[in-house]
């Protein structure tokens, strides 16, 4: 490898890498998808199985991902090529690379859809987006939809443009304390409804008779989106950290945030259901139902349900403005690390992409609505495609590169450089080796079986 320095933007410190790095992984993932599937897969023993998980799985690919980022200052292709270039090594960067570039389109598309609700709540429309038919209408509505989507591109470019510490780090100092509040006060808020001390109880006391073996593959399927993991993001967060700073604990650090933030989105949102439903988890629903159809019902039968509904969809929008950030950098990345052209050139290309390949998300349940790929919207087609195969091939990418290419005992230096502590450097090599593999092709097969029917999650 070519350990010659290179002159490359970065955060001014730890406290920019953790606010950024878990700015990433604070996303819509973790305001609806995880209260979801708590409620769907037993409560507080999918709470306890996620933590585990967290502190092993999730720890362990976070350090290997960023140490492979700052050991060679590249984003993924060129962190990958960087341990020799072979067929193995192309592919695996190239797919860690090319994720972010898919997800951020449609994930842009929900986003727009929080700006249009946190805006009619600040209008003071929470009766009207309480009405069953309102979310149906809107993103059928290809014109309106549109719009909003690219109110959202346009607030991440932005920020893009203005460059790692300037943008990525500043507007992360700025949301991530904000969106901490905002958690609080809406958790405070739901936890003291009348009936929600069930939900409470639900959410947060293990009850051993919940436990399956699909509580175990549902919340390692999670980890992907709560940590960000092989989405190409941590390696190039990882490539823009200083080399005074521990790897370790700023691991911790994101971990505790990411995971703290979705145990206040479960105390968020499933007492507050709890408490509308009289008990019913089943009343969560799936995906965008919850946020769009569930929580505005619930906003309106609240008192202060307008307040309520404008801080709820200011904190969802932090969330996903933060990930939609990072997801759209580490793709920036990339074409600037392998085509040599300018930040702004770059961005200016990814957003074109993110414009072309959105539109058709959004428009998939309007106009484009009779056009389908195995069955599926573009959007539930680009989610599938990213979620269900290519993170989990990615994530067994960065295993193998590590044990075979940087090797694990290169990886350990990176993380202790300096001197620097490496308190469950057991653990990692263990997991990295041996168990993270085999998580990552469950995970894989089972998504993909669960898609086509042949079982059921």
């Amino acid at each position: 490898m070519d350990t010659k320095e290179t002159q490359r933007n970065g955060f001014s410190g730890k406290i920019g890498y953790v606010l950024a790095a878990a700015g990433a992984s604070v996303g819509l993932g973790n305001i609806w998808r995880f209260p979801y599937l708590a409620a769907k897969y037993g409560g507080g023993i999918f709470l306890l199985v996620y933590i585990i998980l967290a502190l092993t799985f999730g720890y362990s690919m976070i350090i290997a991902e960023t140490a492979i980022g700052r050991a060679t200052g590249k984003s993924p292709v060129g962190a990958f090529n960087a341990y020799g270039s072979s067929a193995g090594t192309k592919f695996g960067g190239w797919i860690n690379a090319i994720i972010p570039m898919l997800i951020c389109p449609y994930y842009s598309v929900i986003g727009g859809w929080v700006c249009k609700y946190l805006f009619e709540y600040l209008r003071g429309g929470v009766k009207e987006m309480a009405d069953d038919s309102y979310f149906g209408g809107f993103i059928t509505n290809g014109f309106s939809s549109e719009i909003w989507f690219l109110v959202f591109v346009a607030m991440i470019l932005v920020v893009i443009l203005a460059g790692v510490e300037n943008g990525i780090e500043r507007v992360s100092r700025i949301m991530m304390p904000i969106l901490v509040v905002l958690a609080v006060i809406i958790c405070i808020y739901s936890v003291t409804r009348p009936g929600a001390v069930e939900g409470v109880k639900y959410f947060l006391i293990p009850n051993v008779s919940n436990f399956s073996w699909m509580t175990v593959i549902t919340a390692m399927g999670q980890m992907f989106y709560s940590l960000s993991i092989a989405m190409g993001i941590l390696i190039t967060f990882g490539s823009y950290m200083k080399k005074d700073v521990s790897i370790e604990e700023s691991t911790i650090q994101v971990e505790i945030f990411d995971t703290g933030i979705a145990m206040l989105a479960g105390l968020m949102i499933i007492p507050a259901v709890f408490a509308f439903s009289g008990g019913d988890p089943q009343a969560l629903g799936a995906g965008p139902s919850l946020m769009f159809i569930t929580m505005p019902k619930i906003f309106a039968s609240m008192g202060f349900g307008s307040i309520i509904g404008i801080v709820f969809f200011a904190l969802v929008l932090f969330a996903a403005l933060t990930s939609a950030i990072a997801l759209t950098e580490s793709a920036v990345a990339t074409f600037a690390d392998e085509f040599h052209m300018s930040r702004t050139v770059c961005t200016i290309l990814i957003g074109i992409v993110m414009i072309i390949l959105g539109s058709l998300s959004c428009l998939g349940y309007g106009p484009l609505a009779d056009v389908t790929i195995i069955g599926m919207q573009f959007l539930d087609f680009f989610d599938f495609l990213t979620n269900s195969v290519m993170m989990p091939i990615a994530a067994l990418c960065i295993c193998l590169f590590v044990t075979r290419r940087m090797t694990i005992a290169a990886a350990v230096a990176e993380v202790t450089l300096d001197g620097h502590a490496f308190r469950r450097r057991k653990i990692f090599e263990f997991m990295i080796k041996y168990i993270c593999p085999v998580f990552v092709i469950i995970i894989l097969a089972s998504s993909v079986a669960n898609v086509f029917g042949l079982i059921s999650m």
